[in-house]
């Protein structure tokens, strides 16, 4: 695995979100902070979700979103705004894709050990948040999903820290999940 490591680490709790469907409360608008913080089996300290029942939980407590996506985006939503946690994600990793991550890796962050266990599919607040309503669609056909993890080991994180993949999982990687995902009807 080559080198990879946490560029930003973003908390955020739930706010009004202006959307289509009106004005609902999303957790999706996330900063980067200084400094480290504790990821938690259900989230990372000082972040919260507002519909547990499509976010969070035990398998999607922390959300990682790879930084080398940004400048793309940036180019093709003509958006030179675009900047970690932006997406909705907890930790923006550099050196770590979608094809390079497998469902079932277990990764060594900062003290925290995390276990990948699926892509993120995008919802409407997205779409809300970014500004454009075909976005879902954009984001999801792309393949820049980014992943979700469960917390093996709770843990210290910050900006800085390395990524490392202590053990490989047996499944496919995140982009071969999204590309059935694409596939089906």
């Amino acid at each position: 695995m080559a080198a990879a490591w946490v560029v930003s680490l973003n908390v955020g709790i739930p706010r009004p979100l202006r959307t289509g469907k009106g004005t609902v409360l999303s957790g999706i608008v996330k900063t980067p902070v200084t400094g480290a913080r504790m990821v938690r089996r259900l989230n990372v300290e000082g972040d919260a979700q507002a519909d547990l029942t499509v976010h969070g939980g035990v398998d999607k407590a922390v959300y990682s979103y790879p930084f080398e996506h940004y400048a793309r985006w940036s180019a093709e939503l003509g958006r030179a705004d675009l900047g970690p946690g932006m997406f909705g994600e907890n930790l923006t990793i550099a050196g770590l894709d979608e094809t390079s991550v497998c469902v079932g890796d277990v990764l060594r962050i900062g003290a925290a050990r995390l276990q990948v266990t699926k892509p993120r599919t995008p919802c409407f607040k997205l779409a809300a948040h970014v500004g454009r309503a075909d976005f879902m669609k954009l984001f999801l056909e792309s393949r820049r999903t980014g992943w979700y993890a469960r917390v093996l080991e709770e843990g210290l994180v910050s900006a800085g820290d390395r990524v490392i993949r202590e053990e490989a999982g047996h499944g496919p990687t995140v982009d071969e999940v999204v590309r059935e995902l694409l596939r089906r009807p």
